[in-house]
């Protein structure tokens, strides 16, 4: 009972055993306080985020962002929204097709019947182009959009379509023939082409021909879809605006994708799956990036499921958020408590976005715990230090 020893450096006399549960004693309450201030990550509600004010001598302020619900209303809300949003685009890009017209670069063949001297105009016809880009035989309209015809001259066809441009050709060469035959037909478009580039099999220029071209017809034609593309987020851009295309949600609507008709210089886009992953953190199985499903979509239980389902003995599955802050939208968070299998539900209805955040909050016990495993060893030394100064 009279074991006496120097405990905490103040060079004051106490017994060992009165330093120890003076330890302990301050232990405790430094575990009861630390508990309001736990290490991770935690939501809170409101959530706030810094806002930088530009001038560096003034301290960020606090912008608070509302948590919302997800519930069923919200849902219906955001594909009302997204429905709308897509049907005013594709009303901008739906089109009825029109006539080819011809352009500069483009290849006529003209045949004069009953003239064979015209012929040679054409071009040695046993001649082989062996590379693709040698235009064809024929007629190559210049930059000023003509054609030039023996006798007749130049003939303007820019612009017209190619019965019209038969009718000009005919015009010229009947004032030196008497009623030629004339026909004309277009040996290779070269005038019009878009460009198909990203998650395709062969990307590249794509002539547009007599043909409408469609939004099908150009991914056709440029080999079809690759495995990792993301039919759902499709970028078409023309004139310097870029249109979202949602190839998965035309078809779920009943909108026909061929409506969409492609003009020259479009550019079409076609993302990778990869670039609009979701981040899954928290208290889940397995922390992953999850990929969007091969049509694009991608719902909260379906990341959920990729990270391998939330971990029951950690997580709080009342606190299952989802933080969304693209570049080009204001910040917003999404509650789900989802304690309830049910809840499931509501997870699958709800789509997620690029880049999205989903974070599950961990429960009081394991932040407990987590305070515990912190100053656990900082006790342990003390008592240590304690014992050893006996």
């Amino acid at each position: 009972m009279g074991f006496f020893g120097k405990c905490s450096g103040d060079g004051v006399e106490r017994p060992v055993r009165r330093c120890t549960r003076l330890l302990m004693s301050v232990a405790a309450s430094a575990v009861l306080s630390a508990c309001a201030v736990a290490p991770g990550m935690r939501m809170t509600t409101p959530a706030t985020l810094p806002v930088a004010s530009g001038n560096s001598e003034v301290p960020p302020t606090e912008m608070q962002i509302p948590i919302t619900d997800i519930n069923v209303a919200l849902t219906e809300r955001m594909r009302e929204a997204d429905a709308q949003a897509n049907a005013v685009q594709l009303g901008e890009l739906m089109s009825k097709p029109e006539p080819y017209t011809l352009g500069v670069g483009d290849v006529l063949q003209i045949t004069v019947w009953d003239h064979p001297e015209l012929m040679a105009a054409l071009g040695a016809q046993t001649q082989t182009n062996n590379r693709p880009f040698d235009p064809a035989q024929g007629f190559v309209i210049d930059t000023n959009g003509n054609v030039q015809m023996p006798y007749a001259g130049n003939v303007h066809v820019a612009g017209l379509r190619v019965d019209q441009s038969q009718q000009a050709v005919y015009a010229a060469l009947s004032k030196v023939f008497v009623r030629p035959q004339v026909t004309v037909r277009v040996a290779s478009f070269r005038a019009k082409q878009v460009y198909v580039d990203g998650e395709v099999r062969a990307p590249g220029a794509i002539p547009i021909n007599d043909v409408p071209l469609t939004l099908f017809e150009a991914v056709n034609r440029a080999g079809d879809f690759s495995t990792t593309a993301d039919q759902s987020r499709m970028v078409l851009v023309r004139d310097g605006v870029s249109y979202r295309l949602n190839l998965t949600s035309m078809l779920s609507s009943d909108q026909n994708p061929s409506k969409i008709l492609l003009k020259n210089g479009d550019l079409l886009r076609v993302v990778s799956r990869d670039d609009n992953g979701v981040f899954v953190m928290g208290e889940v199985n397995k922390p992953v990036t999850a990929i969007p499903m091969k049509s694009g979509k991608l719902t909260l239980s379906d990341a959920l499921s990729q990270a391998g389902s939330v971990n029951t003995a950690s997580a709080d599955a009342a606190q299952l958020y989802v933080i969304r802050g693209a570049s080009n939208t204001a910040p917003q968070v999404f509650h789900l408590d989802a304690r309830s299998p049910v809840a499931m539900v509501l997870a699958n209805q709800f789509e997620l976005q690029p880049k999205d955040v989903v974070y599950v909050d961990g429960n009081g016990l394991v932040r407990f715990s987590r305070v515990l495993n912190l100053l656990l060893p900082a006790i342990n030394a003390g008592l240590t230090g304690a014992i050893v100064t006996k």
